[in-house]
């Protein structure tokens, strides 16, 4: 009997054990405050809050990782250059390489979430930062980077209010997918190179919003607005040459709707688009299906 009451209690704990492992992993805590030193993240990373990569570190983001932003009342950082709700601040070095198979993801905690439901991963002052095959949704400005050195490849933009927003930057923006922003790319100054992009269904394919020196745009196959193709902010009295791209479907004499610049407001400067691609760019947009 004792021997048969064994076998029972035997079971039933293999029993609750096998109930307690088909249960779901209670999510980790998320990351907040100020990093330093070598950092490494992989699988899934929740950031609540301001999380801060300090100047002495270098944060490597793994093939694959899924980077959640959660909704959080201790982010204190809401002002420009700063945004409201949680975001990853990086003053140091940064190298977010995905692949193809395993791209990185940034997104809201909530997969439902509207755009803007996290603030940003904000390049302040970095004189070191990579981004391939990397996702970004539902952020304020997915990517914005000031006074930093910077390079974007080989990733999707979509569902955010801007993709990729910059200040007096050395960014190199380079076979990108920007869809359904609301402003694809907007920036201020900087020295930016935007080759071989595909923009689709955004609201605003390109803002400049003052005194663009250095730049390269070209190459890229800008595909239909919503509103307008390119905006030209109250401190761009210059005009800004954008020759060499594809605009689809728009024929000869059509640009004049599609930009708001010196045709609309005399400050302003003048989109000039000539010579236009005839054909789009082969090798535009991503070389990879997200």
């Amino acid at each position: 009997m004792r021997q048969c009451c064994g076998w029972v209690i035997n079971g039933f704990l293999l029993l609750c054990l096998m109930l307690v492992g088909c249960l779901p992993l209670a999510p980790s805590p998320p990351l907040r405050g100020e990093l330093h030193g070598e950092l490494y993240w992989s699988g899934e990373v929740r950031l609540a809050g301001d999380v801060v990569v300090s100047e002495d570190a270098f944060l490597t983001i793994a093939p694959g990782t899924i980077v959640r932003f959660v909704a959080d009342s201790s982010d204190l950082l809401q002002d420009h250059p700063n945004f409201p709700g949680s975001e990853l601040i990086v003053r140091g070095r940064i190298s977010a390489v995905g692949s193809p198979a395993a791209p990185i993801i940034f997104r809201a905690d909530d997969e439902l979430a509207l755009p803007g439901a996290w603030g940003a991963v904000n390049i302040e002052g970095s004189s070191a930062a990579l981004f391939r095959y990397c996702v970004f949704r539902q952020a304020d400005s997915a990517i914005h980077s000031r006074d930093a050195r910077l390079s974007v490849e080989q990733s999707l933009f979509e569902n955010n209010r801007v993709g990729i927003r910059f200040n007096n930057s050395r960014i190199h923006i380079v076979n990108n997918l920007l869809r359904n922003n609301q402003s694809a790319i907007r920036f201020h100054l900087g020295a930016p190179v935007i080759h071989n992009n595909r923009f689709a269904g955004n609201r605003i394919n390109l803002f400049v919003t003052s005194h663009p020196q250095d730049y390269r745009i070209e190459a890229n196959h800008f595909g239909p607005a919503r509103e307008y193709q390119v905006v030209l902010g109250e401190e761009v009295p210059e005009d800004i040459h954008l020759a060499k791209n594809y605009w689809e479907d728009v024929e000869s004499g059509q640009f004049d709707s599609l930009f708001y610049d010196g045709q609309r407001s005399d400050y302003l400067g003048r989109v000039l688009v000539d010579p236009v691609m005839v054909d789009p760019p082969a090798d535009a947009g991503l070389q990879w299906n997200p």
